[in-house]
């Protein structure tokens, strides 16, 4: 397995895949960062960062069960988090608050 490391955007994407559950696709991926996170990105840049998570192991993906009519007949490549990205999504929290904790002067109670 690669390094553990994630960057914001593999971070926000498996982020996205743990609020999609079981509807994790590349487009439907690409519509929550849109609508949720304000930021646009590119289908093409989802899936070269999906492809990054894969090889550091931190997701899998299946072939749906059901064929959708919108592709053509064609299953949708769903993606899930293994138990390493959600390590990886866990300690990338506890360092961010972590350092968060230690900015001077600053309080969020």
């Amino acid at each position: 397995m690669k390094g553990t490391h994630l960057g914001e955007l593999e971070e926000m994407i498996l982020l996205v895949i743990a609020n999609l559950d079981n509807n994790a696709y590349g487009l439907n991926i690409r519509n929550f960062i849109r609508q949720k996170c304000d930021r646009s990105v590119s289908i093409s840049t989802v899936h070269s960062t999906i492809h990054r998570l894969e090889n550091k192991g931190f997701l899998r993906s299946k072939y749906s069960h059901t064929n959708s009519p919108e592709r053509g007949g064609r299953p949708k490549l769903l993606f899930t988090i293994t138990s390493s990205g959600r390590d990886a999504i866990k300690a990338t929290m506890e360092l961010r608050n972590a350092l968060w904790k230690t900015i001077p002067g600053l309080s969020f109670e």
